[in-house]
C-alpha cells in the first residue's frame, strides 16, 4: 500500500498523506500525487524508484493512466478517477441537461475545491509533461533487467521471489514454501490472480464507502437544517409565551389596583363618618362644660331673687344635658375590614396547574377562570354590604 487514505471526511475530499520512503539510509521524499520532486530524488541511489513513487496517482494507487488532468491546484489525477471522484461527488450530475453547470469536487491532495462547469471532468487540461515522463518511464525500464530489490523476497527464502499467494492463510508467499516450507498443505493460487481481484475488491470498496459518504453527508446536512429549524421553533414559542403571560401580569395588576382602590374608598367612608361622630360628641361636651360652669357660677349667687331667676331654667337644661345624648353611634365590628379577604388559593392552584396542553385543556381552563371569578364576585360581596350599612348610620346621624 503506497498512500493512507481517511475516506471519513468524504464526500468532497480525501486526506492523504504524502508517500515517503521508510529506508533509513534514503532520503525523506514526499509526493501526493503532483510533480514535486525533491533534492532526495537526485540523491537518492534508486532514482527510477522514486521517479515512480512522484507518478502514483492519489485515488487509484497506481501509476497515472493517460490521459492525466491537472487540477487548478496543479495536482494531476488520472481522467477516470478524477470522474469517478466527481461523480461521486454529484451522484445525479449524469442526468443534467447541457444548460446547467456541472458541479465541484475537492482535490484529494488538497482539499481544494474544483468547480467544473458543464463538461465536468472533461473540460479540465491533459498534463501532456507527465504522460511524456509515464511514456519515458515505461521505456526505461522494459529496457532494464529485473532485479532482485525491486521485487518483495521470501523471509524463510532469501532468494527466491514472492510469487504466489496462500489462499488457506491469505499470505503472499515463495513457490519454495509451497514445496518445501510451512504452506505445502496449503491452497495457493498465482499471486497475479490475487492481485487483479483484491484490487478489483478494493476498488469497490473504496466506491461503495465513498457513495456511503455522500449519503451520511446529506443526513447530516438534514439533520442541521433540523436543528436550526428547532432552534427557531422554540424561539418563536418562547416569545409567544411569554406575551401570554405578560397579559396575565397585566390583568392581575389591573385586579389588584381595582381592589386596592375599593378598599380605599371604604376606608375613607368609614373615616369620614365616625370623625363626624368625634365632631358632634365634642361640641356636645363644650355646651355641658359651658352648662356646668353656669351653674356653678348660680351657685354663688348670694342674692335669693336673683338666683331663683335662673335656676329653673338652668335645672332645666342641666336634666336635659343628664339624660344622656341622642348623638349616633357606631354598630359593633363596624371598623372590621374582613369582608374585603380574598380566598385566592384555588387561582394558586390553577395558576400552578398551567401546563401546555391541547386546546380541550385551555377551554376548561378558561371556564374554571370564569367560575373563579364568580366565586369572587361572592366574595366581595360582603364588602358591600358593610358599606351600606356605614351609610345608614350616617344617614341616621345627619
Amino acid at each position: 500500500m503506497r498512500a493512507k487514505r481517511d475516506l471519513g471526511t468524504w464526500p468532497g475530499s480525501w486526506d492523504l498523506q504524502p508517500v515517503c520512503s521508510e529506508s533509513a539510509g534514503e532520503a525523506r521524499s514526499c509526493s501526493s500525487g503532483g510533480m514535486d520532486y525533491k533534492s532526495g530524488l537526485i540523491q537518492d541511489s534508486n532514482p527510477m524508484e522514486n521517479l515512480e513513487k512522484q507518478l502514483i496517482c492519489p485515488i487509484c494507487l497506481e501509476m497515472f493512466t493517460k490521459p492525466v488532468v491537472i487540477l487548478p491546484c496543479q495536482h494531476n489525477l488520472c481522467r477516470k478517477c478524477a470522474n469517478d471522484v466527481f461523480q461521486a461527488a454529484n451522484p445525479y450530475w449524469s442526468n443534467r441537461g447541457g444548460s446547467i453547470s456541472g458541479g465541484r469536487f475537492r482535490c484529494p491532495s488538497c482539499r481544494h475545491e474544483v468547480i467544473m462547469d458543464r463538461h465536468g471532468v472533461y473540460g479540465l487540461q491533459r498534463n501532456l509533461l507527465v504522460e511524456n515522463i509515464i511514456d519515458i518511464y515505461k521505456q526505461e525500464c522494459s529496457s532494464r533487467p529485473l532485479q532482485k530489490g525491486n521485487h518483495p523476497m521470501c523471509k524463510e527464502h532469501e532468494d527466491e521471489k514472492i510469487n504466489i499467494y496462500c489462499l488457506t492463510c491469505e499470505v503472499p508467499t515463495c513457490s519454495m514454501c509451497k514445496v518445501f516450507g510451512a504452506h505445502k498443505a496449503c491452497e495457493v493460487a498465482p499471486l497475479q490472480n490475487v492481485f487483479q481481484g483484491q484490487k478489483t475488491e478494493l476498488s469497490n470498496c473504496i466506491s461503495m464507502l465513498v457513495a456511503g459518504n455522500d449519503r451520511v453527508q446529506t443526513i447530516i446536512t438534514q439533520l442541521e437544517d433540523s436543528c436550526r429549524v428547532t432552534k427557531e421553533n422554540s424561539h418563536q414559542v418562547k416569545e409567544e409565551l411569554s406575551e401570554k403571560f405578560d397579559v396575565l401580569y397585566a390583568i392581575l395588576d389591573e385586579k389588584k389596583s381595582e381592589l386596592l382602590q375599593r378598599i380605599t374608598r371604604e376606608q375613607e367612608e368609614k373615616i369620614s363618618f365616625i370623625e363626624a361622630l368625634i365632631q358632634q360628641y365634642r361640641e356636645q361636651l363644650e355646651k355641658a362644660t359651658k352648662l356646668v360652669e353656669t351653674a356653678i357660677q348660680s351657685m354663688d349667687e348670694p342674692g335669693g331673687a336673683a338666683f331663683l331667676m335662673n335656676a329653673k331654667p338652668l335645672i332645666k337644661a342641666i336634666v336635659e344635658a343628664s339624660k344622656g345624648c341622642h348623638l349616633g353611634k357606631t354598630e359593633q365590628g363596624f371598623e372590621n375590614m374582613d369582608y374585603f379577604t380574598l380566598d385566592l388559593e384555588h387561582i394558586a392552584d390553577t395558576l400552578r396547574a398551567i401546563d401546555f396542553g391541547s386546546d380541550e385543556e385551555e377551554e376548561e381552563f378558561i371556564e374554571a377562570e370564569g367560575d373563579e371569578d364568580e366565586q369572587e364576585e361572592e366574595d366581595l360581596s360582603g364588602g358591600e354590604d358593610g358599606r351600606s350599612t356605614g351609610r345608614r348610620q350616617e344617614e341616621e346621624l345627619q
